[in-house]
């Protein structure tokens, strides 16, 4: 047998290993705790319920801030701000002035809307080498960033969503900073200007056309078709993930297991029992299934934010989570799921493990400094 032959024999066991371990491992402790039949109904109704009572909620949210956001844009008010913070750029994360830009576009839309960015020279030419990369921490430290202010506050909490939003800038700076002392040392040629390669080609935006009042309504409804690719992009990681973490968080209801949606065998909170006291100092949390959301916002923000008003509901969280949750959601925003793919469409796979370890350190920092500032202002 080939040499080649049994490294793929040995992957192919490895693979299949793999898969026996994660699903019959779910299935077994779930199974054998809510019997087969009940386990089953839950998932499906758990699913059903979140589809039906979050996706489409989220949905509506990213429809009228898609809607505003491309209002924001047609009528140049993101030109603007971007010519009013880009003195703060280079104190807070030593970039140039013009990746504010990169902040707004993806806080208005999501993480990989900063690559879009990089395909116009006119907004390369005020970067180095080094600094190209740390746009991609940059971005995702805001991605979905209106969004998840925005459904937080339509919960009633507008001032934690807001202490939230500062939390995630402080994270982002964590990030960004230390991602550029990583590509100082490892980005050949880290003085010279990035230039516009072959695949970087200059993005032409079309003159504005009509009257106002046609540009306002194009915008909305473009904006808004934008938002709707948004909410049925979430859908698959809601209802995969978020069903998983809510059956291994919650428990049996008071009548034992019935099949209803939301029960579960409140695995997570036992394992959070363990890190109760650094989740307690660090977030404030005062419950273990608080842990919960931002564990689902390492792959999903969207499917996070389904966490928040069953917990709410159960009066497992308060001002101050929503807080932690807005900005670790915000700064994460499942990166997992992106970082890989961004940094490859940026040409710097070579730096993958340093982007993601520098994110998760900065994601910390953003749930930290969001629970002692609303200790401060809350």
């Amino acid at each position: 047998m080939k040499r080649g032959t049994r490294t793929n024999t040995k992957k192919e066991g490895l693979d299949l290993l793999f898969l026996l371990v994660t699903f019959g491992g779910f299935f077994l402790l779930t199974g054998v705790s809510m019997g087969v039949s009940q386990m089953f109904s839950t998932l499906m109704e758990t699913a059903y319920r979140l589809l039906i009572d979050t996706v489409f909620y989220i949905m509506a949210i990213a429809v009228l801030a898609g809607a505003f956001g491309k209002v924001a844009d047609e009528f140049g008010l993101i030109q603007k701000l971007n010519l009013i913070f880009s003195p703060l750029m280079r104190p807070l994360y030593n970039l140039p002035g013009s990746a504010f830009l990169g902040i707004i576009t993806t806080f208005l839309s999501d993480n990989p809307a900063i690559i879009s960015l990089t395909r116009n020279k006119e907004f390369l030419r005020y970067f180095k080498r080094h600094e190209i990369p740390c746009l991609c921490n940059l971005g995702t430290s805001f991605g979905m960033g209106l969004i998840v202010t925005t459904f937080m506050a339509s919960l009633g909490y507008g001032k934690a969503a807001g202490i939230g939003l500062l939390g995630a800038v402080v994270g982002s700076v964590v990030s960004v900073r230390l991602m550029l002392r990583h590509t100082k040392k490892l980005v050949s040629d880290d003085s010279r200007p990035m230039k516009e390669t072959d695949s970087m080609a200059e993005s032409k935006l079309a003159p504005n056309s009509g009257s106002r009042t046609e540009r306002m309504m194009r915008a909305c409804l473009e904006g808004g078709k934008y938002g709707v690719e948004i909410g049925l992009e979430i859908v698959p990681g809601v209802l995969i993930i978020c069903t998983v973490i809510m059956m291994l968080t919650f428990g049996p209801s008071e009548s034992g297991y019935t099949g209803a949606a939301f029960e579960g065998i409140a695995l997570i909170p036992r394992v959070g029992e363990l890190f109760a006291p650094v989740t307690r100092l660090l977030f404030g949390f005062t419950s273990s299934e608080s842990i919960a959301v931002p564990l689902t916002a390492l792959g999903s923000v969207g499917a996070s934010l389904s966490l928040v008003p069953k917990f709410l509901n159960e009066q497992i969280i308060g001002a101050n989570e929503i807080a932690v949750f807005t900005a670790m959601g915000m700064c994460w925003s499942g990166f997992l799921s992106t970082h890989v793919a961004m940094l490859d469409a940026l040409n710097f796979r070579q730096l993958i493990s340093k982007a993601i370890s520098s994110h998760l350190i900065g994601g910390i920092a953003a749930g930290v400094s969001a629970h002692y500032l609303y200790l401060l202002l809350g």
